[in-house]
């Protein structure tokens, strides 16, 4: 379904689920909060504490859950995840901006690199030997792609977002600005009264549709790879030490800092700063 103008209670029940109570044929165009939305706007309730917020509220509609339904003022949506739902209905109304394929002029990539025609390579991308950026990739400015790195389908990487050697992500991958991905983790072995650093020959594998924060650092493992499984979302200012793997689904909070081999599993959530 292409982003419209505005959409009825009934045209996004049929759309992205749920059931009407009310008018049906009341129309929306924007989501917002309870506090700030205006007329024109869909809102969601789904916190008791909130609950005194409606008495100002001037959303046009509210998404609610099943124990709402009966919620007098407006016209409701109601299902089971009104969070969920109005997550989906903001990615509709709030499309990721679109760009053209291209490659700036300033942009410098190797001869033995692949770039797909459908790509978008910002102004000063420096992309290495044999590394591969997949079908309708956004590189914004200042962005290293290392040598050997593959990017698949429809990521994109906001500007200076540096990717070291022999890194492996996914299709559908965010990477927001400042964040490095593949630097050596650290590894260091006192020898005779000095560290004597260790070669970091892993790489950083990342599953589809991840979500990378700003001036987060996901490090290359030693030997083995550290593992980024698909759907993890990381939050800005992670540290990743080498050789940890996140399983499938996980979110982790901003300053969340994880030290190297350790093992988290699949659907885990870890709050800011642990």
């Amino acid at each position: 379904m292409s982003p419209t103008v505005a959409l009825t209670l009934d045209e996004i029940v049929r759309h992205f689920g749920g059931s009407v109570v009310g008018d049906g044929t009341t129309s929306v165009s924007q989501v917002g909060t309870l506090e700030n939305a205006r007329p024109g706007q869909i809102s969601f309730f789904a916190q008791e504490r909130y609950r005194k917020t409606l008495d100002q509220c001037r959303a046009t509609a509210l998404i609610v859950g099943p124990n709402d339904r009966d919620l007098a003022g407006w016209p409701l949506i109601v299902c089971d995840n009104p969070y969920a739902l109005f997550a989906r209905l903001s990615a509709h109304f709030n499309p990721p901006e679109t760009f053209a394929p291209g490659v700036h002029s300033t942009a410098s990539i190797d001869p033995t690199a692949h770039v797909a025609a459908t790509a978008h390579v910002g102004a000063h991308v420096s992309i290495g030997p044999g590394a591969r950026v997949g079908e309708r990739c956004y590189l914004g400015p200042g962005t290293r792609i290392a040598r050997g790195t593959a990017l698949g389908e429809d990521c994109r990487l906001m500007s200076n977002v540096t990717v070291y050697h022999d890194c492996v992500l996914g299709s559908r991958i965010i990477v927001h600005s400042g964040a490095v991905i593949g630097a050596d983790g650290f590894g260091l072995a006192m020898d005779g009264g000095a560290w004597r650093k260790i070669p970091q020959i892993g790489r950083v594998v990342i599953g589809d549709d991840v979500e990378v924060g700003a001036n987060t650092t996901i490090d290359r493992g030693a030997l083995d790879d550290t593992v980024i499984e698909e759907g993890v979302k990381l939050d800005n200012q992670i540290q990743i030490g080498h050789n940890c793997r996140i399983g499938a689904h996980t979110a982790i909070a901003g300053c969340v800092g994880i030290a190297g081999s350790t093992r988290i599993g699949r659907y885990c959530r870890i709050g800011g700063s642990a």
